[in-house]
């Protein structure tokens, strides 16, 4: 034990090692697997390169933002003092930024080429049983759940290593460690920044491409969602990859070490004597979300099914509520050797058992805005039923009914969140809402895993239709992928929640590092920011959406064209020109993604710098409240619009009359999908990124605009005293009375 206590700093990284090595074991095993047929094997070569061909570019034009941005952050770390207060932090902070960029960048590849090796292979185990198919598809998910995991863990833990070192630092509450961690800081910026064009720059090529071969293939020409004859259709299925796989693991990577970094900048404010030389509230959550790799990959063995009439979904849930309560069970033991018996942060003063409790309350947001996502986009459920059955008066009323789905699925989730922000901070203060974070974002790796199942399945199951494979394979795939269009929406929930919980602990510790005490919303630049923090939400996506429809008319057009120019398309007879319509959608892309990221980096800088951190605080405020609320809203709309068309495949009774695919309601229902595609896969998930780009990128900047000195550091005590000295005479009369009032300030 004595060994463990000594050295658990270096067990950190370690644990990301092990996810790593899991991942590589796994993803030799998917490799292994058949490929099927040449023909099948070819297709799958045009969607792995068409999303390579993406991500290079994407890289290309990442990279300059890069570098420019590291220059920035270098010089900023050569200034030492600003107005009397001193900074705490390095030019090494461009090299922490760096190394961040590289490793989400490297996250979202290694999901998206898992995903790219396992979705032909999911389609030709799907040709021998379900059974076999969800193992191929699931193992593939988990490369990338613990690609993302250990590459987090492995790269905060690492570095916060080398920067112990590297400043000296020898005490948890010394100058020196805030150097240490304000360094870190670049590490999230990096991480966050590359998540948002990621998540943006995929989301609006996945849908351009997804929109183009809808409107045309299935609307004007009647085919299947896949066909191969629709030019589109390769483009569709590389956005699936480089959207919900590239993007969504840049995402999840960015939120895990931005809610370890934020309850770390908190943690380093609490004084406390422990076995760790005082750093266990700092530790604490590196290594919660250490073991959570381990407990993830025990998750991911639960995850089985007996034969083709069991439920997917339920062996999905099986798998990731043992994840959670693994979690739950050693964080109290992990708390309890840890800590000490009692904290104090900022004045508020609590238990180590209660810092359990709040890791439990971040389990149970994250589980319950899962289960709650799940009902609202469900096949089967009520919100998604009512959907269908609204579809039989037309198009407009499937729009209606998809709108009232999205805008009553903020309900619950947000009281939810309400609760559970009170709940932790009623046991544990600040630091307690950050520790439940860091709990939720524990099983990251099998969060990850249940949602790159979803478009693995969705691309076998464009495989087996383009390969014009036998119906019971597509059959297989389709239950496969409607249980994908579930887990990735309550994919998308949880992330939106981790946002939230992310984003109030990033906004404490800036709130702390500024030098400010409260923000008063009636001074009325403070209101003036919170209204301009609440419009960004709305403008982000108003961008996002746009940018979908302007390449989705280009897809349209061109899909046209070669139906037009190119006979024997439909005849199986020519070959559609694929790459043209990848091109569409890379370049398209590439160009729209660079205004909405730019929206949220240099808002919170320009109000900071003008303004001050007051009025920036109002700014966060105001974007994390309707960025939470448009997340939710557009997630869970589009999920439940793609879910009401997907019953029509497999039949549905509307007033007594059975209705299946080409029949009037599922064209109204294809409508309503092509709205909700932008809404669940561009606009909506990029909402997390968001909100939490805007509050690290206003942590960075605290020092540089804060208000008064750190506390600790240069603080000013006012002394005040006040003396009466009466004279008497004689008799004892008052003569004359002198106020004397002495104020001094002392420096310390």
């Amino acid at each position: 034990m004595d060994f463990l206590q000594n050295n658990l700093i270096y067990c950190i990284p370690a644990l990301g090692l092990v996810g790593i090595i899991v991942m590589l074991i796994k993803s030799a095993w998917v490799n292994k697997q058949d490929a099927g047929d040449k023909n099948m094997q070819e297709l799958a070569g045009y969607i792995a390169d068409g999303a390579m061909a993406f991500l290079k570019a994407e890289w290309r034009v990442l990279s300059i933002f890069a570098v420019f941005t590291a220059a920035l952050l270098a010089y900023s770390g050569t200034i030492t003092e600003i107005k009397g207060i001193p900074m705490h932090s390095s030019w090494i902070i461009s090299l922490s930024f760096i190394i961040g960029a590289v490793f989400s960048a490297t996250a979202g590849y290694i999901g998206m080429k898992s995903a790219t090796k396992a979705n032909v292979r999911t389609t030709q185990a799907a040709r021998t049983s379900l059974k076999q198919a969800l193992k191929v598809s699931f193992t593939g998910g988990t490369v990338m759940g613990l690609g993302v995991a250990g590459l987090a863990v492995l790269g905060l833990g690492g570095l916060f290593i080398v920067f112990l070192q590297l400043f000296h630092v020898t005490n948890a509450n010394s100058v020196e460690m805030r150097t240490a961690i304000e360094v870190l800081t670049g590490f999230s910026l990096g991480a966050e920044s590359i998540a948002l064009f990621a998540r943006v720059g995929g989301g609006i090529y996945t849908k351009a491409a997804d929109v183009g071969a809808d409107l045309v293939g299935k609307v004007e020409a009647g085919i299947p969602e896949d066909d191969v004859r629709n030019p589109a259709t390769i483009a569709d299925n590389v956005g699936d990859n480089v959207g919900d796989v590239a993007g969504m693991g840049a995402d999840l990577f960015g939120s895990y070490v931005a809610t370890i970094l934020a309850t770390m900048v908190l943690g380093q404010e609490i004084t406390v004597t422990d076995k760790f030389g005082g750093m266990s509230p700092i530790l604490l959550p590196m290594v919660i979300c250490g073991l959570g790799i381990i407990f993830s990959i025990i998750g991911t063995w639960f995850v089985t099914i007996k034969d083709e009439k069991s439920s997917v979904q339920n062996a999905l849930n099986l798998g990731n509520w043992s994840s959670i309560v693994i979690t739950a069970v050693a964080s109290f033991f992990i708390v309890k050797w840890m800590l000490p018996e009692t904290l104090n942060l900022r004045g508020y003063e609590f238990s180590s058992i209660n810092v359990f409790y709040a890791i439990i309350v971040g389990l149970v947001v994250g589980t319950m805005m899962s289960i709650v996502t799940e009902y609202f986009t469900a096949m089967g459920k009520g919100p998604v039923n009512s959907i269908i059955q609204q579809s039989s008066t037309g198009h407009a009323t499937n729009i209606i009914a998809g709108l009232a789905v999205g805008m009553k699925s903020t309900v619950i989730p947000i009281l939810v969140l309400a609760g559970g922000i009170m709940a932790s901070y009623h046991f544990a203060g600040l630091y307690g809402v950050a520790i439940a974070a860091a709990g939720m974002m524990a099983t990251t790796a099998m969060q990850l895993a249940i949602d790159a199942f979803g478009p693995i399945a969705d691309n076998a199951g464009g495989i087996a239709e383009m390969s014009q494979l036998p119906p019971e394979v597509r059959e297989r795939t389709d239950n496969l992928d409607a249980v994908g269009n579930t887990t990735a929406a309550t994919g998308k929930g949880f992330a939106i929640a981790s946002a939230a919980l992310t984003s109030l602990a990033l906004f404490a510790a800036f709130v702390g590092i500024a030098g400010i005490t409260a923000i008063d919303i009636y001074k009325a630049p403070v209101l003036a920011g919170l209204f301009v923090g609440g419009m960004i939400p709305f403008i982000f996506s108003a961008l996002c959406i746009q940018a979908v429809g302007k390449a989705a008319m280009d897809m349209v057009q061109e899909v046209r064209r070669q139906f037009r120019e190119i006979p024997g398309i439909m005849e199986y007879k020519a070959k559609p020109e694929y790459e043209k319509c990848v091109a569409i959608s890379t370049k398209a892309s590439i160009r729209e993604m660079m205004m909405p990221g730019a929206i949220a980096l240099i808002t919170p800088i320009i109000v900071g710098f003008i303004f001050g951190p007051e009025v920036l605080g109002g700014l966060l405020a105001g974007v994390t409240v309707t960025g939470v609320l448009m997340g939710i809203f557009q997630s869970n709309a589009g999920g439940a619009w793609d879910n009401a068309k997907k019953s029509f495949e497999q039949g549905v009774m509307i007033n007594g009359e059975m209705h299946y695919k080409k029949s009037e309601p599922h064209k109204a229902s294809v409508t309503g999908d092509t709205v909700g595609d932008p809404f669940k896969d561009t606009s909506g998930p990029s909402m997390n990124i968001l909100i939490k780009l805007m509050s690290i990128v206003s942590l960075v900047i605290a020092p540089y605009i804060a208000v008064k000195a750190i506390a600790g550091e240069h603080k000013q005590e006012v002394r005040k005293e006040i003396r009466i000295e009466q004279k008497t005479d004689a008799s004892g009369s008052i003569k004359t009375d002198t106020l004397i009032n002495t104020t001094d300030t002392l420096s310390r």
